[in-house]
């Protein structure tokens, strides 16, 4: 399993932008889909984009389609989640996740970051 680092979380104001980032250290990171979840008090845990193994394939759920963008860097073993448009609902722990199938589908992630939260102020 590859182990997974986020950082760049914290607090912004409604309509700011915030960058995440992902590093993973252990086996080859072109190999895995990579993901970003989140969970807001009192709610689940949601999905929120994945990336495909080189990145040229994107998901994004409805919320944050359109203001939310996942990259990756396999060269650098990083992903990002850039948020733009940022808003109070954006509240959350964020996690980076990797995993052998591309799709929304938590169970098919292995290995989980620490998380990272984000507070979007209104």
């Amino acid at each position: 399993q590859v182990h997974l680092v986020e950082s760049g979380g914290g607090l912004v104001q409604t309509g700011g932008s915030l960058r995440l980032s992902c590093t993973a250290s252990g086996p080859t990171f072109s190999d895995y889909v990579l993901a970003w979840f989140r969970q807001a008090p009192g709610k689940e845990r949601e999905f929120v984009t994945a990336s495909g193994r080189v990145g040229d394939s994107t998901l994004y759920a409805d919320s944050v389609q359109g203001r939310f963008t996942i990259f990756r860097d396999n060269a650098k073993n990083t992903v990002y989640l850039q948020m733009n448009s940022l808003k109070p609902e954006d509240t959350a722990v964020y996690w980076c996740a990797a995993g052998g199938i591309f799709g929304r589908n938590p169970d098919w992630f292995r290995s989980w970051g620490q998380g990272t939260q984000v507070t979007v102020s209104s």
